[in-house]
């Protein structure tokens, strides 16, 4: 029998109409995706519903809050105080990390590798816009994360141990130029705030001082404490209890205005160097990637605990002000802050020891 073909491959078609014939398993595959499609779009949608499912039960366990700084200081107190009251409204443990070391890089460049699923976040000062101008780093401080909320804003003071001789600026100034590469300040690591402060005085000075750099702002505390420096820029939230007991003198103040918490202390503008203007803050951020709807919890949740009377009043005692605001208004801030020090940072000469 001429032409003959398996059955289960081929049909005849209507006898009437010239003799064709049709591959069924040519008719079936055009019916149906190709396997890989219909996996890729099944895969899209079953990681979408997970997504969503984790962002409706978030937070489910233990949440970590990286801190690329010593414990001790004003970042540590910061991040403390707001894990704790997150952990109080979210209902789970919140610890702390610290990960000090290379002027907050190394936390910093550990945190952006970490999972980015809402349990594993960080708390920055202002030593993470200054190192973008310092040196090259292993991260894109923007792309790699993504940014809660500006926690809060505030200063330092110009602290000294009480046995220098001096307490105003003006004095302080005039000693640090009778004694030019002699007076030594600490600060809580090469290209932190408090380093790039001291650098900037003399900037703007014309006097020579000599930086010990700690590996965070708790050992340079110490130091000071102890008479091995003679002054640091110190955070007002971490310093205040040390200048209240008399541990430590309070100079000066680097904002624009006096700190609340401590009115009785000149600013420096005001009284021996106009422009010379050092603010802080901290902000709270994930890696990037992290899912929008746990990004938008966590600000909702921070901006509560920002509002609430109990954390408003001991930031108050800190010196510091709640800002609490959007996760867009907080990464244009960090770009507008990475862009502020460039110039100051080329002006002073400054540099990683």
């Amino acid at each position: 029998m001429a032409d003959a073909r398996p059955i289960s491959r081929w049909r005849w078609t209507d006898v009437r109409q010239p003799l064709r014939f049709i591959n069924l398993e040519e008719k079936t595959m055009k019916s149906r995706k190709p396997p890989v499609l219909a996996a890729a779009v099944l895969s899209a949608s079953l990681g979408f519903t997970a997504t969503a499912c984790d962002a409706q039960v978030y937070p489910s366990k233990t949440i970590r809050m990286v801190v690329p700084i010593g414990a001790g200081g004003g970042t540590d107190s910061m991040a403390r105080l707001i894990a704790q009251r997150l952990s109080e409204q979210l209902g789970v443990t919140i610890f702390v990390e610290n990960r000090p070391g290379a002027g907050t890089v190394i936390g910093t460049e550990y945190f952006s590798k970490t999972t980015p699923d809402g349990y594993t976040l960080m708390t920055v000062a202002p030593e993470f816009s200054i190192q973008p101008n310092l040196r090259k780093l292993p991260y894109d401080p923007i792309k790699d994360f993504s940014f809660i909320t500006q926690l809060t804003s505030g200063q330092y003071f110009l602290t000294t141990h009480p046995t220098v001789p001096v307490k105003t600026v003006q004095q302080f100034l005039a000693l640090a130029k009778a004694r030019p590469g002699q007076i030594t300040f600490g600060s809580s690591g090469n290209g932190s705030a408090n380093h790039l402060a001291g650098v900037m005085l003399q900037h703007m000075t014309g006097t020579k001082m000599i930086h010990v750099p700690y590996k965070s702002a708790g050992p340079a505390g110490a130091a000071l404490i102890g008479g091995e420096i003679d002054f640091m820029f110190s955070n007002v939230a971490s310093a205040i209890a040390h200048v209240r007991s008399g541990r430590l003198r309070a100079i000066a103040s680097t904002g624009p205005k006096r700190t609340p918490v401590a009115p009785e202390v000149p600013t420096i503008a005001e009284s021996a160097v106009p422009g010379f203007v050092v603010t802080g803050f901290f902000i709270m951020m994930a890696p990037a990637g992290t899912p929008r709807e746990i990004i938008a919890k966590l600000n909702a949740e921070s901006v509560k605990a920002l509002q609430s009377t109990a954390l408003k009043e001991r930031l108050a005692t800190l010196g510091l002000e709640p800002v609490g605001n959007s996760p867009e208004a907080a990464t244009t801030f960090i770009q507008g802050e990475i862009a502020k020090w460039a110039p100051v940072v080329k002006a002073a000469g400054a540099k990683n020891d």
